[in-house]
């Protein structure tokens, strides 16, 4: 039996896939209510395909509880936060989770780690860990990392199709826990070392904020100089070995947004590109800000009021709001002490923040200048609502003439 602990936005999914896939599994959260949620016949967020998934889980028999089972096979997939300070790693999590696994576990069982750690961790937190409550590794607890490699909006698909890569201290436990993976992944799976592992899932998220640090570096560059950030990024890409990302509002999510802070966190004296990086990333939805006072100057707008930001999630069609560059935008507007700006989400239905509405229409009629700052479906079918309006569009999806972009 595998009991994957941690019913959020990986655990879950990886759950219910694996149940679905014929593994007897038991899903474990402390959150009562989640669990409840979840044993009502509910999954507790959207997502394209999850509730077709969740049912045939639930068909498959699948359980949910808020204690930890006597199993096989543990799978920890609860989040690992960083201190924005120091921008390191906190395991509390991680090593909260396994020390309760350790308390029930046989010996002989297997610990997978899913979370998201900075290279060492499971070295510097996990191994005391297992030594402490009186077990061997490699003896009578084998360790394995397993990091998530996918995105919300496509988990689903991803769980299904992507390559996935497996840390492990013995080939053969390696070995065991790819056979379980691929009781539903298509993808190629790797078994290397479990430092490798660790850092190859920070790397690759790591790759991706660099990328799109650059393109969010060129367009304050280009807006300096009064040009167009889109034209020249799409001339340039014409080049066979070019291939420039498009510029945002910033950057959001549990991944790009916090990973790479991990190796800035732990090499502090080496990581300067990252470093930098990351600080341009963090600076856009402040840039984002400034735009919108210089568009209202312009324009002669006085009442701030009037401004709306269209999307609070931290990317298109999905209600992750994890590390939105909206509520970051809000947040910096918050510490200046400026009235509040309007804003509107058709995937968050309950209020998030302060002056949010509920549906598009009465946003609409609310404000004069409308920032696109997530490009969601619904603002694509109904561009004709925003004739009449200035719009500041972050993510360069309005084609009418006369919109201002970052």
């Amino acid at each position: 039996m595998v009991n994957v602990i941690g019913l959020g936005y990986i655990g879950l999914p990886t759950a219910l896939m694996m149940a679905s896939h014929g593994v007897e599994v038991v899903g474990t959260d402390y959150n009562a209510a989640l669990v409840d949620t979840l044993n009502a016949g509910r999954p507790t967020f959207k997502e394209d395909g999850l509730e077709e998934l969740f049912q045939t889980a639930v068909d498959a028999g699948i359980k949910f509880s808020h204690e930890y089972q006597v199993a096989d096979t543990y799978i920890i997939s609860v989040p690992t936060p960083y201190d924005k300070f120091s921008k390191k790693v906190d395991p509390c999590y991680v090593v909260s989770a396994a020390e309760s696994v350790l308390k029930v576990c046989p010996k002989g069982a297997t610990v997978v780690i899913e979370s998201t750690i900075s290279p060492g961790t499971i070295d510097r937190s996990i191994r005391p860990l297992v030594a402490a409550a009186g077990f061997t590794t490699g003896r009578d607890i084998h360790l394995v990392h397993a990091p998530e490699r996918i995105i919300p909006g496509n988990m689903v698909y991803e769980l299904l199709h992507n390559n996935r890569t497996l840390g492990a201290d013995e080939r053969e436990y390696g070995e065991k826990v790819k056979a379980l993976y691929a009781s539903f992944c298509q993808g190629e799976i790797v078994v290397t070392d479990i430092k490798t592992a660790e850092m190859t899932k920070v790397v690759e998220n790591t790759f991706r904020a660099v990328n799109i640090a650059f393109a969010n570096e060129l367009a304050k560059i280009c807006r300096h100089e009064n040009m167009d950030v889109y034209e020249i990024i799409r001339i340039c890409n014409m080049h066979p070995r070019v291939n420039i990302l498009q510029p945002g509002p910033g950057v959001g999510g549990h991944c790009i947004s916090v990973d790479p802070w991990f190796l800035v966190g732990d090499y502090p004296s080496l990581a300067k590109v990252i470093d930098e990086s990351m600080k341009t990333n963090d600076s856009m939805p402040d840039f984002v800000l400034n735009r919108i006072y210089e568009i209202m100057r312009e324009k002669g707008m006085t009442d701030i009021t009037r401004v709306g930001l269209y999307g609070l999630t931290y990317k298109e069609n999905v209600d992750d709001f994890r590390e939105s560059p909206t509520l970051q935008l809000l947040e910096s507007q918050e510490r200046h002490l400026a009235p509040g700006l309007k804003s509107y989400d058709p995937f968050i239905k309950r209020d998030l923040v302060k002056n949010q509405y509920h549906d598009l229409d009465g946003f609409l009629d609310a404000v004069d200048l409308v920032v696109i700052m997530v490009k969601h479906d619904e603002i694509k079918r109904q561009m004709g609502k925003l004739h009449g309006k200035v719009v500041l569009d972050c993510q360069n999806i309005c084609p009418m003439p006369g919109v201002y972009h970052i």
